[in-house]
């Protein structure tokens, strides 16, 4: 089945006839100053003796930073923190959600639509990906390949060290024809936003998102490949140690963005209709998954975030979790989720991967207790 504009169109026009779930308390929403505002999480209706139970579960079931990096924020209130959330490190493919915030801040500025082609701002693509728009990228199903992706060991979906190069031979066509989660298409992408935007985007970022909700610039960093045809390209999906760098504390800043669907006290920094989107399953059940993708999105994945759809198998993502929830997700289960009916974000950081990963189910099990925890 290919997957064209028409398709697209139908989608996205079936998801703008749905709103976010209202948000379940009544309390009144909080956005940090300098610092969170930290109470108990009585005070924001959570029942601190279930949550405990919620957060001991996580740590059993997690490598050796155990819940160290984790944050929970309710009301835009700190309810919950661990020891180490000032620490900074990468978050790998965390980094996509950043990515496809560019996009959206570019969409609200007219400079470019889903529809806009790569090839009108990267004309090498022009031969063999003439017709891969900024959509294909950032749901995961443009079929791009670059040179050098041959996979390295276990490392098999996109791993290309010169991701700008691309390959004479695509991963699949026509674009939206598979899905394939492919860490070179991301970074080509993330150069196409570059261009369109005429500076770096981390710059973008920082200008639009970054400090007009306080995030600490000592905090957070977003890598780069350096100068590429003359202007600094960031990475786009956070394979080679180009990705963002950021530590907990303040990442549940970007993610109390999207909870208030981008607006910031009474700044409107980024589109409702963009947040709305980005955060909805934008892949089809319908379309075959591509060749070696390094995951399953079908049904679960948004413009560059994972949501809570029904997979393939016909179950839920995370089925202990309402069915809004929505996530960021990177290697060394580096997670953040948010449940706008909870009125809540939960960060969860680490570096343990090769200890225990966090499976869907453990996190889906850790949602459904904090659900328990609840009193209104």
């Amino acid at each position: 089945m290919k997957w064209n504009k028409i398709s697209f169109g139908m989608l996205t026009i079936a998801c703008s006839l749905f709103s976010q779930p209202a948000l379940a308390s009544s309390s009144k929403m909080l956005f940090p100053g300098e610092r969170w505002q930290e109470t108990s999480p009585e005070l924001q209706g959570v029942d601190s003796h279930k949550l405990e139970a919620a957060i001991s579960y996580l740590k059993n079931n997690s490598g050796s930073d155990g819940v160290k990096e984790l944050v929970i924020i309710r009301n835009g209130a700190m309810i919950w923190k661990g020891s180490d959330i000032d620490k900074m490190h990468g978050v790998w493919s965390l980094t996509k959600s950043f990515t496809s915030t560019v996009l959206g801040l570019l969409i609200d500025d007219g400079k470019a639509t889903l529809d806009t082609l790569a090839k009108d701002y990267i004309p090498s693509m022009a031969t063999t990906y003439p017709d891969v728009t900024l959509r294909h990228f950032t749901t995961m199903t443009s079929g791009y390949y670059a040179i050098g992706d041959e996979p390295r060991g276990s490392y098999r979906h996109g791993p290309s060290r010169t991701p700008f190069k691309p390959a004479p031979k695509p991963l699949f066509e026509p674009p939206g024809a598979r899905y394939a989660y492919w860490d070179s298409a991301m970074n080509q992408f993330a150069n196409v936003l570059t261009r369109i935007a005429e500076e770096p985007i981390d710059q973008l970022f920082k200008r639009r998102i970054a400090d007009p909700i306080g995030m600490d610039s000592s905090k957070w960093d977003w890598g780069d490949f350096g100068k590429v045809d003359g202007i600094v390209v960031n990475g786009g999906s956070g394979n080679n140690n180009k990705h963002i760098f950021i530590c907990a504390r303040e990442l549940a800043r970007f993610g109390h963005l999207f909870l208030n669907r981008g607006k910031w006290k009474d700044k409107q920094l980024v589109s409702a209709s963009w947040t709305d989107q980005a955060t909805r399953s934008q892949v089809p059940l319908s379309i075959p998954l591509g060749k070696f993708s390094a995951a399953e999105g079908r049904g679960t994945y948004g413009f560059n975030w994972w949501v809570n759809g029904i997979k393939p198998n016909g179950k839920r993502k995370w089925p202990g979790a309402p069915a809004g929830t929505y996530a960021a997700s990177g290697y060394n289960n580096n997670d953040m989720f948010v449940i706008p009916k909870w009125n809540m974000v939960i960060v969860r950081l680490g570096l343990d991967q090769n200890d225990v990963p966090i499976t869907e189910r453990t996190y889906s099990t850790f949602l459904e207790k904090i659900g328990e925890s609840i009193t209104r």
